[in-house]
């Protein structure tokens, strides 16, 4: 009889085209110099132009309601972000509005405009357990799914003792880029961000 082997590629692949990847432009700190923007300071003090251009940094995020294009990612992944722009599975590239943050959770709700998505199922609240298998996916720099596994180590854990919300707390790694990307569990069911 052949040993069947464990694996979570069916979850991957139901999910995978829910997860997307954020691409977020923030202003130059030499933007923020007045003294800077002046192209005969810059000159002086051999400050190139280049160093006024908006800065890029990317992460994950998922789609949660395809009818209206909303997206969950971090806050720290987007907060104070000029331009975001989330490129899909298959490619398309679309500009996200900003629909609201909770700092507390790190958590960001984002909107694009685009037909045809597909969205992650979220959990019931509070159904994750200790010890439960949990699949952290996530979208990098736009080069297709990462995927990391592990189990829920902790919940109810605050960013600080006094955070009035309870995070999930797990040992799956967070690759580069995967800020943001959904946490699963072993139902394909979006229980937290990573």
């Amino acid at each position: 009889m052949p040993i069947s082997r464990l694996t979570v590629a069916p979850l991957v692949k139901r999910i995978s085209p829910a997860v997307v990847n954020i691409a977020v432009a923030y202003p130059s700190p030499y933007a923020q110099n007045p003294l800077l923007r002046d192209p005969y300071f810059r000159r002086h003090f051999g400050v190139p132009d280049v160093a006024l251009e908006p800065r890029l940094s990317a992460g994950s995020g998922v789609i949660v309601d395809a009818a209206r294009g909303l997206v969950l990612t971090n806050a720290h992944v987007v907060k104070d972000g000029l331009m975001i722009v989330v490129m899909l599975q298959d490619q398309r590239k679309l500009e996200a509005r900003l629909v609201g943050v909770s700092p507390d959770a790190d958590i960001a709700v984002l909107q694009i405009p685009a037909r045809n998505l597909k969205a992650a199922p979220l959990a019931s609240a509070d159904t994750a357990e200790v010890g439960d298998y949990v699949v952290a996916v996530g979208n990098p720099f736009g080069l297709g799914q990462t995927v990391t596994a592990g189990i829920v180590s902790a919940l109810g854990r605050g960013l600080t003792p006094q955070s009035p919300v309870g995070l999930i707390q797990t040992d799956a790694p967070i690759n580069p880029g995967n800020s943001g990307g959904p946490l699963i569990n072993m139902r394909g069911e979006v229980i937290g961000i990573r």
